[in-house]
């Protein structure tokens, strides 16, 4: 007993010697993922809107498990998978802020099982292929910990036997057997469930708090919609609505031509490529009061911008020049017009011989970030601002026929999935079932198929958001992968 007692004894000494020389402040681990946040940052994604999702998503968990690690007592202790999203650097930059691409990116994913900052915080930039010598600058044992040779800094591993007669349990099987286990719904609700209901209570005054100023300042503005752009907690949306309310009884005469139009908060004022009125949401009254003033200058360009859509379309045998908000950028009505007007003047000069009204009920959209067409599985062509002409003409010519099944193929599945959305609520005795922007209509499908064969009281009354991950959002809503096990 004597023998046993002094190596407890032993091992509480080396532990407490290890995590002091591992110690990193929450502002510390912060310093150090500096390289990180400017490779993730969703605002460096404003052209790729999906994986700005992903990537805001992953931060959000990444969040939530460095603040656990920094809590008192923490002992739970769940591997998190994240994927990012990660901006490549460019080669000769001495500047952390400069020197990564806004073209160019790779998507990285890894598993988080460490129980302390520091080796968290090496992993991270290790996963991403990012740099850890900047660490060395801190108050801190930097050494990669993979790679420590130290005696004091390597972990202790006693025999099996030490761990069946003190009852501690061992790390090593406790990590294998995390790592063996993979998630499944069922195990994910029943770990979670609480907390999101909990989260869940909490936001309903909110919640009805946010639903009476969107409808109160809809009305009072005779508005066609309120939206969001990101997905901000309830409060936030609040405090973004109270700010707007604001202004209406401080200026209501500058919002006298807002009728019929949608209100979009979002990171940016001005008017967008949708006709949408956007008011940044770090913007001031002086701001937004611009922009309403503006409005009547807008709505002007909208005319010409409808216009120059019509002559485009009459160049390229009647297809229809579309804006998709929910695939596309978030474009300024100005950002837009310069786009067509450039591509109409492209189309003008080649003089391409399409037969008027040929390709009428196709659709196209146009981006600037791509260089060769393509066909979604939506069925409209996705055409690059500088593509060739003839490229152009070739690649419509080939893909007519299939776009127009692709279109049909979209009615249907826009019909099935709105069902099955209905029927799973209805199921479920969900509150609200959604999908984020970035999950596809054939996924959302699938995954709500799966759901009906499921039995899964959890979820009554609750708010499910449809993604690509797990997480319970800081209102309560559920957030599952629409591939979930």
């Amino acid at each position: 007993t004597l023998y046993y007692f002094t190596r407890l004894c032993l091992e509480k000494i080396l532990l407490q010697c290890i995590l002091q020389s591992r110690t990193l402040s929450g502002a510390d681990a912060i310093n150090a993922l500096r390289p990180f946040y400017f490779a993730v940052h969703p605002d460096f994604f404003g052209q790729h809107p999906k994986e700005r999702e992903v990537n805001e998503n992953s931060l959000k968990r990444l969040n939530g498990y460095l603040e656990n690690l920094q809590k008192p007592g923490f002992r739970s202790f769940k591997p998190t998978q994240l994927t990012f999203y990660v901006r490549e650097r460019e080669p000769n930059s001495s500047n952390v802020q400069e020197s990564f691409s806004t073209s160019g990116f790779r998507a990285v994913s890894f598993t988080l099982h460490t129980r302390d900052l520091l080796s968290t915080v090496l992993d991270i930039l290790n996963s991403c292929s990012l740099s850890t010598e900047h660490i060395q600058s801190l108050n801190v044992n930097a050494q990669p910990h993979k790679e420590e040779k130290s005696t004091l800094n390597r972990p202790i591993k006693w025999d099996k036997t030490y761990y069946s007669f003190t009852g501690f349990k061992d790390p090593e099987e406790e990590l294998e057997q995390a790592q063996r286990v993979e998630t499944t719904l069922i195990s994910w609700l029943d770990d979670n469930e609480a907390s999101a209901v909990k989260k869940l209570k909490k936001s309903l005054p909110l919640r009805k708090e946010l639903e009476r100023l969107k409808f109160e300042l809809s009305d009072q503005l005779q508005l066609s919609d309120i939206r969001w752009q990101r997905s901000w907690g309830i409060a936030h949306r609040c405090s973004q609505l109270h700010s707007l309310g604001r202004l209406v009884q401080q200026r209501p005469e500058v919002l006298k031509n807002v009728k019929g139009r949608t209100v979009v908060f979002t990171d940016r004022s001005g008017m967008s490529a949708a006709g949408h009125i956007m008011l940044g949401t770090m913007d001031v009254h002086h701001h937004w009061t611009k922009i309403f003033e503006r409005l009547p200058n807008y709505y002007k360009l909208q005319k010409r911008l409808l216009l120059l859509e019509d002559r485009i379309s009459q160049l390229l045998g009647g297809i229809q020049v579309i804006y998709m908000e929910e695939l596309q950028p978030l474009l300024t009505l100005e950002e837009y017009y310069e786009t067509l007007d450039s591509f109409y003047n492209k189309l003008r000069d080649s003089r391409l011989p399409f037969h008027p009204r040929s390709l009428r009920g196709l659709q196209m959209i146009l981006e600037s970030d791509r260089y060769a067409p393509s066909l979604h599985e939506f069925g409209h062509f996705t055409i690059p601002t500088v593509c060739d002409p003839a490229t152009l003409q070739w690649f419509i010519f080939a893909k007519a026929q299939e776009a127009r099944e692709n279109l049909k193929r979209k009615e249907e599945m826009m019909i099935t999935e709105k069902e099955l959305i209905d029927t799973s609520t209805e199921r479920f005795s969900l509150d609200r079932l959604y999908k984020e922007p970035s999950v596809s209509s054939a996924q959302m499908i699938d995954c709500c198929k799966r759901l009906l064969e499921e039995s899964l009281p959890y979820l009554q009354g609750m708010h499910l958001c449809i993604s690509h991950f797990y997480s319970v959002l800081q209102d309560g809503d559920l957030c599952i992968p629409w591939n979930w096990k």
